[in-house]
């Protein structure tokens, strides 16, 4: 019995099958509203509108660069899709031909689907029993590119990706529309810069850059046809793999088809086929990890940018949406550190030179009256890999964790998600300004015992850290020498509630279970130990929240950056809740207390760094008498160290900057650094205020009225 009836039935079937589905195909180019309403689509011609609309103004993810405060050197970039978007005039005119010759000769002839295109590639697909040819026109593609990337939800994903006859023809409805709203040049460039050309290149800016090292307007007949071949399949057609044979025929198919459409001579096209491909690869840096070594304290201060940027209702409605936009939005992210203080604080705080110890040494200095960060630095290396780093101290933390030295990317300096450091008698400032903004007096006094029992606070009863501060006490006196139960007793005159508030105006947050158990409204009047820094605080905030004092009670919210701008080039806005637009990088600050009670304050606070107030005495002696001498020109502040001198810290301020440092091992709170370093915050912040401000004018802080120094 002959095999021949079934064989021919064999080969009839995919022709048959051909044939229904070129039916389809030319009923839909003929009655495109009908095709769309009938073969199952459920699409409506408003749908269909309202889409065509959505490719009109759809623009692909673009990279967001961010860069130095000079605005032109670029630190890192963040990307899902490595793309910036190129007008087709920065396009060389190589690889717009490469690219129709390669995927779409009868681009500028057809308007949207090309019938002849549909029926070579049927009839082709038929005889092959499979799919050996495609027939999506330029426009086509873009038109399924734009529908996935600007997808909202997985089954819009899905419905613009899948292998259905339906999504061709969608595809096609609105390939056709597209090229009644948009020139071909329009069409071009944007399928130019969506397309993906392989590793992790999307656009042809990235594929000319990480391919060539160069610029799209800088290709040669050589590269475009290499970068048009990556288009059909860049696994296959891959040139940066060992064997290139693959993606020389294909550029040379490519070559061969230009000189075909004319775009080539016969000459040309010999000459240039005979060349091998040359690749100069470069690899763009994404995120903080990629920050350029000689630049590597700066990567704390790129992660600080993100923690920032995640917590910017203007881009986003939570934290991932707000990353997604980071990496996709395109935006030019300027920062505001100022590079003479960024590299006084790496200087002294051993940056280079200190980072194998387990005691972090970090140092945050912002702008008083912006808030805008002027400095961020740490003794680590800010880098991923913890292999050299050894075991933790801390032994709760189990047998085989990795200590946070000399690598991390932690964020030891705020801005994230760790609580910080005891902050120790730092603390006394929020209870000594809200005392002063109540309308107490700076000549306040009380004679301050050894030790206190406090009534207020449940017969607890602290005690100074030395005999010598005992006696009576003013404001000026009771700062500048630290004195314990001086405050315990001034913050039972103000209430501790008022100043756990204003500690929370000026932007501290408690980030513990027992923090914010005290701070919790129905428990904050009885939180007698507030007043010597039990709670945990970051550099950050308390530069921050110091830099209100000298900005005389104008606090700002701590912003790392001077300027952000959308892809388009202009500043990216935020509207409100009230409707107010206003620049998302513009500063953003409040009068927290009175402009007299922050400059009594100062006056205060120049007692403990060994200035002299303008008002009143300090009382003989202070805790950190070097820092005047050392600063050079007027300067307030406070030390602060916790029990067993666990941390110590000192915060400073002139009326430029503001400053804290710490000392701590952020491993294992109970490793104390010993008072033989409590002297290093103090150190660190006078001689990074001393760097900065080197040939600037001396400015003097405005002295407090009559009225409240009493």
């Amino acid at each position: 019995m002959s095999n021949r009836p079934l064989a021919a039935a064999g080969r009839l079937v995919p022709l048959l099958r051909a044939g229904l589905i070129a039916g389809i195909v030319i009923a839909a180019l003929a009655y495109p509203i009908a095709a769309a309403a009938g073969i199952g689509a459920k699409v409506t011609a408003h749908a269909m509108e309202h889409k065509t609309k959505i490719l009109k103004t759809a623009l692909p993810a673009e990279t967001s660069y961010l860069y130095a405060p000079d605005g032109k050197t670029v630190l890192t970039m963040f990307y899902e899709e490595y793309r910036q978007y190129t007008k087709l005039a920065d396009v060389s005119p190589n690889i717009q031909q490469a690219i129709i010759a390669a995927e779409d000769a009868r681009f500028y002839q057809h308007t949207g689907v090309d019938p002849k295109g549909i029926a070579r590639a049927f009839v082709a697909n038929a005889r092959s029993n499979g799919i050996s040819q495609g027939a999506s026109t330029i426009t086509m593609q873009y038109v399924r590119m734009a529908l996935r990337d600007s997808a909202t939800t997985p089954k819009e994903v899905q419905e613009a990706t899948q292998q259905t006859s339906l999504r061709k023809i969608r595809e096609m409805r609105l390939a056709m529309d597209l090229e009644k709203e948009l020139t071909k040049e329009q069409i071009l460039e944007r399928y130019l810069n969506s397309a993906y050309f392989g590793h992790r290149a999307y656009g042809i800016y990235a594929a000319s850059e990480i391919y060539f090292s160069k610029t799209p307007k800088d290709l040669s007949v050589i590269e475009a046809a290499t970068l048009a071949g990556l288009v059909k399949s860049p696994s296959r057609f891959d040139p940066a793999s060992s064997d290139q044979k693959e993606a020389t025929a294909r550029r040379n198919y490519i070559l061969d088809r230009m000189t075909d459409l004319g775009y080539l001579s016969p000459d040309a096209t010999a000459s240039a086929r005979s060349e091998p491909i040359e690749l100069t690869l470069s690899y763009p840096s994404n995120d903080c990890a990629s920050v350029p070594q000689e630049w590597n304290s700066w990567g704390f201060i790129c992660d600080y940018v993100k923690n920032w940027w995640s917590a910017q209702p203007a881009f986003g409605e939570n934290r991932l949406e707000r990353m997604d936009k980071l990496r996709r939005g395109g935006y030019r992210i300027v920062l505001s550190v100022d590079p003479k203080t960024q590299e006084a604080a790496e200087k002294n705080v051993g940056t280079k030179g200190r980072t194998g110890s387990p005691y972090a040494n970090g140092i945050v200095v912002t702008e008083p009256g912006t808030g805008r960060l002027k400095a961020m630095a740490v003794n680590r290396t800010y880098s991923l890999n913890l292999d050299g780093n050894p075991l933790s101290s801390n032994p709760e933390v189990g047998p085989k964790v990795k200590a946070s030295y000399p690598n991390t990317v932690a964020p030891l300096l705020g801005g994230g998600d760790l609580p910080g450091y005891q902050a120790g008698s730092t603390f006394k400032m929020f209870p000594l300004l809200a005392a002063l903004d109540s309308g107490m007096t700076l000549n306040t006094s009380f004679n301050a015992p050894y030790r206190y029992r406090s009534e207020v606070y449940n017969g607890w009863a602290p005690s100074n850290a030395s005999g010598a501060m005992s006696g009576m006490q003013t404001m000026w006196s009771g700062f500048g020498k630290s004195v314990n139960t001086y405050f315990v007793w001034l913050e039972e005159q103000v209430g501790a509630d008022r100043a756990v508030r204003l500690a929370e105006q000026l932007g501290l947050r408690w980030r513990t279970d027992v923090d914010r158990h005290h701070a919790a409204p129905a428990n904050a009047k009885t939180w007698g130990a507030f007043t010597l820094g039990v709670s945990d605080a970051t550099p950050l905030e308390m530069a921050n929240a110091y830099g209100a004092v000298a900005a005389e009670g104008r606090y700002c919210e701590a912003i790392p950056v001077q300027a952000i701008y959308n892809r388009d080039g202009t500043p990216t806005i935020f509207r409100t809740a009230g409707g107010i637009e206003r620049e998302v990088a513009k500063p953003r600050c409040r009068q927290v207390v009175s402009a007299d009670a922050a400059r009594a304050a100062t006056d205060a606070a120049r007692c403990p760094t060994g200035d002299s107030p303008a008002r009143g005495g300090c009382g003989g002696w202070s805790t950190a008498d070097s820092v005047r001498g050392t600063v050079g020109r007027p300067v307030a502040g406070k030390t602060g160290t916790t029990d067993s001198t666990r941390s110590a810290w000192f915060v400073g301020f002139t009326p430029e900057l503001a400053a804290a440092s710490f000392i701590s091992d952020p491993d294992n709170p109970f490793n104390a650094v010993g008072d033989g370093q409590s002297q290093i915050p103090i150190h660190a912040v006078a001689n990074t205020l001393r760097d900065a401000l080197e040939d600037k004018p001396t400015r003097d802080f405005t002295p407090p009225s009559d009225a409240i120094v009493g």
